[in-house]
């Protein structure tokens, strides 16, 4: 009976060490316990999006061609405690900003001590570049004394870049793709025709309590 017993027990010891095994020759070969995305699907799938897309919005050149001097001055109402705009002004904290599109990265400003990370970039301030710099000081140059965390807005952006192009020119604006470009013609329009209402509005709206004090004045009379 013991005999009958142990040999019982060796073979369901052997069963259970040959299933250890298998399990993991399997998880080597077919990591069924870390499951992947594949690269590329197959086929579409309603709900389902391509990394990356949805953050997707309109491109940088739409975004200059709808986009608003005067917004991006009040944007850039949060720059004026270190930088100075007007031609010939002085430096502060960081470098004028007069005429900086289109010149040297980290070299525009004369007299300025700028950090060495932001001349280390090379090129020019082209509309590209500033908009990245504008999005993150610090990721678009490692090691910039610059402490502003920048914005998260790409219309901000865009605007601040029109009211930077205000003061000392710039390169020509990107031009957008056809649709594009129409789709940025008609949200100027509406900003314009939304200015021009509430322009119109605010005056309505004066005209009338000045004649209100006239007609009551008839009325006493």
């Amino acid at each position: 009976m013991t005999d009958r017993f142990n040999t019982i027990a060796g073979w369901a010891l052997f069963a259970g060490i040959v299933a250890l095994g298998l399990s993991i020759l399997s998880g080597m070969f077919f990591h069924a316990d870390k499951p992947q995305r594949p690269e590329k699907m197959g086929f579409p799938i309603e709900g389902v999006v391509e990394e990356g897309a949805a953050d997707a919005g309109p491109s940088l050149a739409v975004l200059l061609a709808s986009g608003s001097a005067a917004a991006g001055e009040a944007v850039f109402a949060k720059c004026t405690s270190c930088h100075t705009i007007d031609q010939g002004a002085a430096n502060g904290i960081g470098p004028n900003l007069w005429g900086v599109l289109g010149k040297p990265i980290g070299k525009h400003a004369a007299g300025f001590a700028y950090s060495t990370a932001l001349p280390a970039v090379g090129g020019d301030w082209t509309y590209e570049q500033m908009d990245h710099w504008l999005k993150s000081p610090r990721a678009f140059a490692n090691g910039t004394k610059m402490s502003f965390a920048g914005l998260s807005s790409p219309e901000d952006r865009a605007n601040v870049i029109l009211f930077l192009r205000d003061h000392g020119g710039g390169p020509a604006l990107p031009e957008a793709p056809a649709g594009d470009a129409v789709e940025a013609a008609d949200d100027a329009a509406a900003t314009a025709g939304e200015a021009a209402g509430d322009t119109a509005a605010d005056a309505g709206a004066v005209a009338s309590e000045e004649a209100a004090p006239a007609d009551q004045a008839a009325t006493a009379n």
